[in-house]
């Protein structure tokens, strides 16, 4: 047992469980916190300009990592309220972000105090767990707990509350390194429950696979992709995830629906078998609707929560797992099949080629070299100059969301977005704390030129904390898709859309970090090339039609369009 203070209990539970890196903005509630991580040589801290944007990064490390991110809120109250917009974006993402904040001194509680905030109440309906802690000695067990929380099971959020006489208290402590794997997968499966997805697939004359989140969190793509291979069964995924399998595995198409592309689309549309392999079937995939999903498809839906399964789709076999284990289980059980035995041959054989031809249309639209740039031009740009191994990331947005489905992926995790919660400020972030969990890798942040602005100070933390990532702003001097909107259900009646943008790469080198401005057909691709040469961060500065935009949510304005 050695006796230490809660402060330092934090940092020494951080340090036990592989903890390497904090996010964190300083604030007097934590200060026993921070003087702790002052001789915490193995763990890196990273100073933040606001709180949100702190969050963010720590989604983007455990998206990009594998295992929990750290945001440490210095401050009770402003500091931790703060947080808000960051744990609602990671609940909707089901993102392992673990959050230490401090509480009034426990003698302040219910009075009104300096900054007293109802903690425990603002974040209950944004974590998956949301701790305070009331007595000293319970400070080690509560991060440990937050921890395991986190990354466990359907993974997610976690609060913990600290009052800052907490901090200061000196207590006895045996920290020893806990006796769990916070990246290990998590859950089994029932075999009878194989066995009859199995006897359905064997039925099928047109099945689909479409992939979600959870074969990328259990890092399962070569599961799905055996299968895929072994049957040649297309492989579709949801929105957010068209890094879910590699873009070159020869069955997968992308995303279905708005935010996809026909021809994954219409694999599912008529698919008579949908294997459902860690995805939801939620909103941004389908609307809650059949629009993209055949009606009378049978479905085999696989998730590591047992509440998600059919939760939005009826169902024919749910099946509790691990995304990938479960591929692998049924990969397996149907071996005595193969590629040249399969019903549906002369379908996949037709779907090949159409997913030829829709890559080809997109390197052929890609040549436009009208001005001001094209989407279809700018992505080409970006498939021809980004390293193979790039890891993009994704703000909100008209632009952003037509790159999700255009760009090449080398696998998960190469695409981190905003996903359900969708708000705008998020890629840049991310992508500061996906450089931490994947330091060897380029990492890409594409964002809107109205959302970059909302994050502008954070540059200043990848310029301090020695952060190089590459960010691209499409510059179409507007708010995007709310403009389209307005366009295309308003008769064009424009207020409050418009935006006036410095030159952020002017900004960039303001700090003395790289900055390119492109303009012209060819320039983006040069950019790029130097860009990830840089020994800095780097601002690409991209003018962008104004005028392509796009209506992702025509389901919200049906009323409008019947006018």
């Amino acid at each position: 047992m050695t006796q230490m203070n809660g402060g330092a209990a934090v940092v020494e539970t951080l340090r036990a469980a592989g903890v390497t890196h904090v996010f964190g903005l300083l604030g007097s509630s934590t200060m026993e916190v921070y003087d702790a991580l002052y001789d915490a040589d193995d763990i890196k801290y990273v100073g933040v300009r606001h709180e949100a944007f702190g969050v963010h990064m720590s989604d983007g490390f455990a998206r990009a990592k594998g295992s929990p991110g750290v945001f440490l809120a210095g401050q009770a109250g402003p500091g931790s309220v703060n947080m808000v917009a960051g744990l609602a974006a990671a609940k909707l993402a089901y993102s392992p972000v673990v959050c230490i904040t401090g509480l009034v001194a426990t003698d302040h509680f219910g009075r009104d105090a300096f900054q007293e905030v109802d903690q425990q109440n603002l974040f209950a309906s944004l974590v998956k767990k949301n701790i305070t802690v009331i007595r000293p000695d319970r400070v080690p067990a509560a991060i440990e707990e937050a921890l395991r929380v986190a990354n466990s099971g359907r993974r997610g959020p976690v609060v913990v509350n600290i009052p800052r006489d907490m901090f200061a208290a000196q207590i006895e402590a045996d920290i020893k390194a806990p006796d769990y794997d916070v990246g290990a997968a998590a859950g089994t499966y029932n075999p009878e429950a194989v066995a009859k997805a199995c006897e359905i697939l064997r039925n099928a004359k047109a099945p689909a696979i479409l992939a979600g989140a959870g074969v990328k969190w259990g890092r399962g793509a070569d599961e799905v992709c055996r299968l895929s291979n072994q049957l040649q069964i297309p492989v579709t995924a949801s929105a957010g995830h068209p890094d879910v399998v590699p873009t070159n595995h020869p069955f997968f198409a992308g995303q279905i629906g708005p935010r996809g592309n026909e021809v994954a689309s219409v694999a599912t549309r008529e698919a008579d078998v949908i294997l459902a392999i860690g995805t939801r079937l939620a909103f941004n995939t389908t609307f809650y609707t059949y629009n993209d999903i055949n009606k009378d498809a049978k479905i085999v839906q696989i998730d590591i929560e047992p509440m998600a399964l059919g939760k939005y789709f009826p169902i024919d076999v749910g099946i509790i797992g691990d995304a990938g284990t479960v591929a692998g289980a049924i990969a397996d059980a149907m071996s005595d099949m193969s590629a040249d035995s399969v019903p549906w041959k002369a379908r996949s054989e037709q779907f090949l080629q159409d997913l030829k031809a829709l890559w080809d249309s997109r390197e052929e639209d890609g040549k436009s070299t009208l001005t001001p740039l094209r989407p279809e031009r700018v992505f080409a740009e970006l498939r021809q100059a980004a390293p193979e191994d790039t890891l993009f990331t994704l703000d909100a947005g008209t632009m952003c969301l037509q790159a999700t489905d255009k760009l090449r992926y080398n696998g998960a995790p190469s695409m981190l977005t905003p996903l359900d919660y969708g708000l705008v400020g998020f890629g840049f972030p991310c992508g500061l704390g996906a450089k931490c969990g994947q330091p060897d890798r380029t990492v890409v942040s594409l964002h809107g030129d109205g959302g970059f602005g909302m994050v502008l100070p954070e540059f200043a933390t990848a310029i301090q904390s020695e952060i190089n990532t590459i960010t691209v702003v499409f510059d179409n001097g507007c708010w995007g898709a709310e403009k389209s909107y307005q366009r295309d259900f308003y008769q064009g009646r424009y207020i409050g859309c418009d935006t006036v943008n410095p030159r952020y790469d002017e900004f960039a080198k303001l700090y003395g970090a790289g900055g390119f401005y492109c303009e012209e057909p060819g320039s983006l691709a040069d950019a790029m090339s130097e860009a990830v040469k840089a020994d800095s961060p780097v601002i690409i500065h991209v003018k962008v039609d104004p005028e392509a935009m796009v209506s992702f949510r025509r389901d919200a304005f049906t009323h409008r369009a019947q006018q």
